[in-house]
């Protein structure tokens, strides 16, 4: 009967411990299709540096399952050390959130292949840059333009890229602009208007700013964005 019991205290210590392991505000779990050994570390940007919040390490295993805390949401980044074997394809950002997250990737395609679900925020930012890419292709084909022209300068051709440059910034800016203001209850929209376009007319960023709920003002982005603009009104008068 004593072992009996002894067994029962120490499973449940056992469990307590796992527990205690697991806690955390934002619950990871996943799989690394093809990977058998290796270890994965999960950062995050503070002040200018990226730290280590948490580290897998995998042995035979490709699935994991970790917590962590995050004050509020922000993008996280995944870096794979896949060991013995190299490729450029290690990293992965995601915009992580408190509840429960769940990444499914490959060991080939660590970041081409990348699944993530239970993030709005991810969700947002996938959908953003999906529109976002227009821009960008329409951008290579412009600098691909002027780098022909310069081989063989024409100034007519030049001023024209140039113009033709000068109202894709403005369409894409105008484009970040209203895409972070329509969602102004999620924290993508500060992120957003940080990283995308932070040297945009004041109006545009106060807008953002009014927009955003007091949840996500309250957010890091949100308190962020806030302090940017702040600064460039300073700047600026």
């Amino acid at each position: 009967m004593k072992k009996v019991i002894l067994f029962g205290l120490g499973l449940l210590a056992f469990v307590a411990c796992n527990k205690q392991e697991q806690n955390g505000n934002v619950h990871l779990t996943g799989d690394i299709k093809g990977l058998s050994q290796g270890k994965l570390f999960i950062k995050k940007l503070q002040d200018t540096t990226l730290v280590t919040i948490d580290s897998i390490n995998f042995k035979g295993n490709s699935n994991f399952d970790t917590a962590f805390d995050l004050e509020s949401p922000e993008v996280i980044y995944l870096f794979l050390d896949r060991g013995q074997t190299n490729s450029i394809d290690n990293s992965l950002a995601v915009f992580a959130e408190p509840g429960n997250i769940t990444i499914n990737t490959s060991l080939n395609e660590f970041y081409r292949s990348a699944k993530v679900k239970g993030s709005k925020n991810h969700d947002l930012w996938k959908k953003f840059d999906s529109l976002n890419s227009k821009f960008t292709d329409a951008n290579l084909e412009l600098i691909t333009k002027r780098l022909q022209n310069e081989i063989d300068f024409n100034q007519k051709t030049h001023d024209s890229i140039e113009d033709a440059y000068q109202k894709l910034l403005v369409r894409k800016y105008r484009y970040v602009a209203n895409f972070a203001a329509t969602h102004g209850d999620y924290e993508i929209a500060p992120y957003l208007a940080l990283t995308e376009i932070p040297d945009i007319a004041l109006p545009y960023l106060d807008t953002v700013a009014k927009k955003m709920t007091p949840k996500v003002a309250e957010s890091k982005y949100g308190k962020f964005l806030k302090e940017h603009i702040e600064e460039r009104k300073k700047s600026e008068q």
